[in-house]
């Protein structure tokens, strides 16, 4: 069975995530929609039956999405919300915002509003996306079903009844790709103080985490199997994992760093 058509959507955030999910549902024709973003840069998303404003005050009269999505910093929350309050009539909200509570954004917009909170992550720009998305009461089966078409247009999504985990879910896979982007800057690094030449060094770490991650993707085996698979006893990759796994080493590093972006994220709900 085909997906339902698009109906009109307000996008209030024309920034990297935004933009990633507008170019989704265009592939899945769209037909309208309005983006809200003062950026020059983001005149580039206009498009047929795509208009951008810079200020809501600029959205045609008689406009009426059926979906807005907050695709905006969370710092810029309290200034931007209310000027949308009035679509809670009709509306469904879909938060991309970081932190943000449904408690804290149903304060901004009324207590009418249906939400959605969700956490896509970066790979979004290639419909290679990881959601995970929760709820208010006020959200309908109907609802649910727009929001999973929305979320689902970059990719993965996962529903939770339990908006206590989108905190971690922020840290691990909102923050997921740019640790992945660490370790290839820090495999290439190591490789030029090996001494590898530059182009080759950046090469072989840009392909040795593709080629894994596909490896990873294609496999149904997990990861922890595939790792013993690399590593020979006694030998050269044994030796470097003694290393990274030792006591204060790479997982107490990894905890610590996981713990933080949580309780960022656990500052900016409210």
């Amino acid at each position: 069975m085909s997906a339902s058509p698009l109906p009109p959507i307000l996008l209030v955030g024309g920034g990297k995530m935004g933009a990633a999910l507008l170019a989704g549902w265009r592939e899945q024709g769209l037909p309208t929609a309005i983006v809200i973003d003062p950026s020059p840069e983001a005149q580039k998303l206009t498009a047929p039956g795509i208009n951008v404003y810079a200020t809501p005050a600029d959205i045609p009269h008689g406009f009426t999405p059926e979906a807005v999505i907050l695709a905006i910093k969370p710092q810029m929350a309290a200034a931007a919300l209310p000027s949308y309050a009035h679509f809670a009539n009709s509306a469904l909200f879909v938060s991309i915002m970081a932190g943000k509570t449904l408690h804290a954004i149903a304060a901004m917009l009324g207590a009418k509003a249906a939400i959605v909170r969700a956490m896509p992550n970066t790979p979004a720009a290639i419909r290679q996306s990881f959601t995970v998305a929760v709820p208010n009461h006020l959200v309908s089966a109907a609802d649910q079903a727009l929001a999973t078409q929305l979320l689902a247009a970059a990719g993965e999504l996962a529903w939770v009844a339990d908006e206590a985990l989108l905190d971690p879910v922020t840290a691990i896979s909102g923050g997921g790709p740019a640790y992945l982007f660490l370790l290839t800057e820090l495999l290439e690094q190591t490789a030029l103080a090996q001494g590898i030449p530059a182009p080759l060094a950046r090469a072989m770490a840009r392909q040795t985490i593709i080629g894994s991650a596909a490896l990873l993707a294609a496999s149904d085996q997990d990861a922890a199997t595939l790792r013993e698979a690399v590593t020979s006893p006694a030998g050269t990759t044994e030796r470097a994992l003694a290393v990274l796994r030792a006591e204060h080493a790479l997982p107490k590093l990894f905890q610590d760093a996981i713990e933080a972006a949580t309780q960022r994220s656990r500052e900016l709900g409210g």
